[in-house]
Parts: structure tokens; sequence; C-alpha cells
């Protein structure tokens, strides 16, 4: 069966943020699909709603067989056994997994949307999958994660805790 090229952005900004996402991390890797690379781990202040602990930031990339929908269903799966509490839009939380990216699919569902919407406009989201893959293009935007960096608007402050 073939194997996807799926990319994952993790955050934490509640409890023991570093131990948040190895947990999550070692969960993917179980239920989603096999590690391929691992960007390093960033400290960002919080987007959308600044009055919260800052976040731990990290993108991963992971080959996996599962569909879209159910690399969406693992991820879910995963917040909800490390406790995460969904309590609005930008809040705190101790883990949050989000899809960005499946090959090239594009998909708008009810469930469901590839490439995630809030790619080009997030710096901490940028800069890990620049790390891992700057030459990945983005199947609406057809511009690399590289050239998306050059013209992201976000102006947050994203640095890196571990290389």
């Amino acid at each position: 069966m073939k194997k996807n090229k799926v990319f994952i952005s993790l955050g934490s900004n509640l409890g023991n943020r570093a131990e948040n996402l190895k947990r999550a991390i070692h969960d993917i890797e179980l239920n989603v699909g096999s590690i391929f690379r691992l960007s390093s781990v960033y400290e960002t202040k919080p987007w959308g709603n600044n009055d919260q602990p800052d976040f731990l930031n990290q993108v991963i990339w992971v080959h996996s067989e599962e569909a879209p929908e159910n690399c969406l269903q693992s991820l879910s799966a995963i917040e909800g056994q490390m406790g995460r509490q969904r309590t609005g839009k930008w809040g705190e939380r101790i883990i949050d997994l989000d899809l960005l990216y499946v090959d090239d699919h594009i998909i708008q569902s009810e469930n469901l949307i590839l490439p995630h919407p809030g790619i080009a406009l997030r710096r901490f989201v940028l800069i890990p999958l620049v790390e891992i893959d700057p030459h990945f293009i983005h199947p609406q935007l057809l511009l690399s994660q590289k050239e998306l960096l050059r013209v992201c608007p976000d102006v947050l402050e994203v640095k890196v805790l571990q290389a």
C-alpha cells in the first residue's frame, strides 16, 4: 500500500510541554505511521489569544498508509487520551495536533480541510516546516514552504529550543 507523506503540527502550552510533545509523537507513531523527520522544538507566543502561557511547537513528517480522514480521527483520539479540553478557539491546551498536509491532497469536507487553512499565516508552523522540507509545494498556493515563510504576515517571535 502507498505511504502518504503526512505533515503534522504539534503544540502544547499546559503542563510539561516538552513531555506532552514526546508523548504525542510516540502515540502518533503507534497510531498514524512511522516518523520520518522531526523539526526542532520552538517556543512561541500564543497566536490569536495572547492571554495564556507560551507554546512549544514542532512539526513532524510521517509516512502513513492511513487515509487523511483516518489520520485526523487518530489525531483527535490522541488529543482526547491526553486530556485535551476544547475550551474555545485558540485557547490553552495540553496538546494540539493539526493535520497540515497529506501529500498533495486537497480536501474540503465537513470534518477535514486539507491543506490546513492556517499554514501560510503562521510562522510557528512554517519555520519548522521549512526546517524539515523547505521545497514541499503547497498544492493550492503553489508556493514552497520557504516561499510561504518569506511572505508570511505573522510577526510573532519563534525561538528554537533544541536542534
